[in-house]
């Protein structure tokens, strides 16, 4: 970002994990409670890029994997005559995503409430910081006024 910028940039899709990173905005007097919220925020993001990344990477082996099974078993390969790349039909990838499903449950569990901890943290950081602001705010005024 732009050294005059004052706003958080957010970045095109991470070909892993499939996220938009954040790149945070950094005020020159941040507070060390703006700093806490900050940190927590990009915290929640590396998290969330880590887990989608290798969750993301996982599935495509698995189905990879699954589809040259299927296609093995018919007796076919993964190109056909054509050169095109064989496929299998909705109903028996299906049976993958429910299977892929079912296997990473717990992983899903785990993840969402580690989610919800991390969001509720930042949300209630969020409201601490904003309070802190409109009372400086408040302060500036009422000494601003007084002159």
């Amino acid at each position: 970002p732009p050294a005059h910028s004052r706003h958080d940039w957010i970045g095109p899709p991470d070909k892993h994990s499939n996220l938009r990173p954040i790149i945070f905005y950094v005020p020159p007097e941040e507070s060390p409670l703006e700093r806490r919220l900050r940190e927590a925020r990009q915290e929640a993001q590396a998290c969330n890029q880590h887990f989608w990344a290798r969750h993301n990477c996982a599935f495509r082996q698995e189905k990879e994997e699954f589809i040259y099974s299927r296609l093995k078993a018919k007796g076919l390969e993964m190109r056909d005559e054509t050169g095109q790349k064989a496929t299998l039909n909705a109903e028996e990838m299906a049976d993958f995503y429910q299977d892929f499903l079912s296997k990473n449950f717990r992983k899903h569990m785990q993840y969402n409430r580690d989610w919800y901890k991390r969001n509720f943290t930042i949300t209630f950081l969020m409201g601490q910081v904003a309070l802190a602001r409109a009372l400086r705010w408040l302060r500036w005024k009422k000494k601003n006024v007084g002159n």
